[in-house]
């Protein structure tokens, strides 16, 4: 077991409570036995204070039991789910104050009914195993719904860019280039700040960047484009300005050690791009979009243009803003890759936020193929139909309102897609959807118009129950085995009324 400050006080506060609920004894009624406070006593049970030896002997004696009985660790055999919970060292692990909750809640949910806690606790892991779920994959689904529960908004990230522009005295109004972002870095933060250098099929030349912290030593993929460099750049000032010091050594996270360690890289990366597209500024530029007649996807371009941004850190950008200062809630970001080493046809789903509900386009990793309908998915394979070898070519966009046959849900989706440098032979389509409704569409002029075209769509082949549909990748095989089973039981209906 893992023998800790927080442990002892947990298994003590439990073992109290047993054994005071065990002798039918209220908070007041073990208070005045033992001589200590009511409040001091409900700390102790949700294992916030381990008290001193003489309270400890005055409790045992009210409680008609041993002091050693009081103070062992262990715990009894209905307490089992506890053990196993401890011996884990999930609890260390967990983001639980995020969520509101602390370590002794669980712990006594798990008490007050340990053998069907302990059940459901199993059934979860045999779940993870069957399906590989990895801590890391754990750790960056709470991360989603952290930023799903916050509206992905937050507000002290959003301060401290603010900050930082007045106390360097950074116009607000520009977008900060590479050399006023590379100069803050070196001579605010002391870095040093080089090349990756990269030879022939270098495993890190996936990596945009390399850390190394006890240098303060910065690599940067010679490969990147611009905008690429500058989010980097922006992401390390983050670090530094927001003092996270837990933090990954290379760009993209290949070995989680910690929560707080993705939880630092997601706030570094939210501060980057609030310091490159300026909130009141976008603010401004969306409200004038939003208000034109019709769609227009070269003034959208245009806007990246403005604020120097990549298409994923424009529409990531806009997840931030639409709810907060649109009332636009109900919407989703997905980022698809197209990895041709893999084979032309493979996509896969790298990014997602959802905001306020599971939005009917999402995530499925049972290897079922995405509804080639989705216009996440067309523009990847239009692209790599007019690839033309360009280091960085210009996105393209194309928009859509996808209704789904399912849910009946209904949304206006753009998506940009372009090649993933500097990962070879990959591109990648960022898309934000949301829902039609009427709100959405006071807000945003143009969703009616009739040029945007309209397509019915599914989640993924295996469960698209669409006729005929040329884009299908594999037959509807769920929806194939739901339909026997419906004429099974149809079937034996009609035998139980025979007999």
């Amino acid at each position: 077991m893992l023998i800790n400050k927080q442990n002892i006080r947990l298994i003590f506060g439990l073992k109290l409570k047993q054994l005071r609920v065990q002798k039918g004894m209220s908070f007041a009624q073990l208070s005045k036995a033992a001589g200590v406070s009511v409040s001091y006593l409900n700390e102790i049970e949700k294992g916030k204070k381990y008290p001193k030896t003489d309270k400890i002997i005055a409790l045992a004696q009210a409680l008609g039991v041993s002091y050693d009985q009081l103070v062992s660790l262990k715990l009894s055999k209905k307490m089992a789910p506890i053990t196993e919970l401890l011996n884990s060292g999930i609890l260390e692990s967990l983001p639980l104050e995020l969520f509101g909750l602390d370590p002794s809640t669980l712990l006594e949910l798990i008490s007050n009914a340990p053998t069907k806690i302990n059940a459901f606790i199993s059934t979860i892991l045999k779940i993870a195993r069957n399906y590989e779920m990895t801590e890391e994959n754990f750790f960056f689904a709470a991360l989603r719904s952290f930023q799903e529960m916050k509206d992905n908004y937050f507000e002290g990230i959003e301060e401290g860019v603010f900050n930082f522009l007045e106390e360097y005295q950074l116009d607000s109004k520009e977008v900060l280039t590479h050399d006023t972002l590379k100069i803050l870095l070196t001579n605010k933060f002391d870095y040093r700040i080089e090349e990756l250098p990269l030879g022939k099929d270098d495993p890190l030349s996936e990596f945009r960047s390399v850390f190394f912290k006890d240098k303060k030593l910065l690599l940067i993929n010679p490969n990147l484009s611009d905008t690429q460099k500058c989010f980097l750049l922006g992401k390390e000032l983050g670090f530094n300005y927001l003092k996270l010091s837990d933090r990954p050594k290379t760009s993209t996270i290949f070995e989680v050690k910690s929560f707080e360690e993705v939880l630092n890289n997601f706030r570094a990366s939210y501060f980057s791009v609030a310091l490159r597209l300026n909130r009141d500024l976008m603010k401004a530029d969306l409200e004038a979009f939003f208000s034109k007649e019709a769609w227009d996807g070269d003034a959208f371009l245009e806007l990246l243009d403005k604020y120097k941004a990549s298409p994923e850190m424009f529409l990531s950008r806009m997840t931030n803003l639409l709810p907060k200062y649109f009332d636009l809630d109900n919407i989703f970001f997905l980022r698809f890759n197209n990895d041709s080493s893999k084979g032309k046809n493979y996509f896969s789903i790298t990014k997602e936020i959802h905001l306020n509900k599971l939005h009917s386009p999402h995530r499925n990793d049972l290897e079922e193929h995405y509804c080639r309908r989705w216009i996440s998915i067309k523009i990847l394979q239009e692209l790599k139909d007019m690839e033309n070898g360009t280091a960085h070519p210009k996105p393209i966009i194309r928009i859509q309102r996808s209704r789904f046959g399912i849910s009946k849900s209904e949304y206006f989706c753009f998506s940009i897609a372009k090649p993933n440098y500097p990962t070879p032979k990959s591109n990648v389509s960022v898309t934000l959807g949301i829902f039609v409704d009427n709100n959405s569409k006071k807000k945003i002029n143009f969703l009616d118009h009739p040029d945007i075209p309209i397509a019915e769509v599914g989640e993924t082949c295996q469960r698209c129950s669409i006729a005929d549909c040329a884009e299908r990748a594999s037959p509807p095989l769920v929806i194939q085995k739901k339909e026997r089973k419906h004429q099974i039981n149809k079937r034996l209906r009609e035998l139980s009324s025979r007999y």
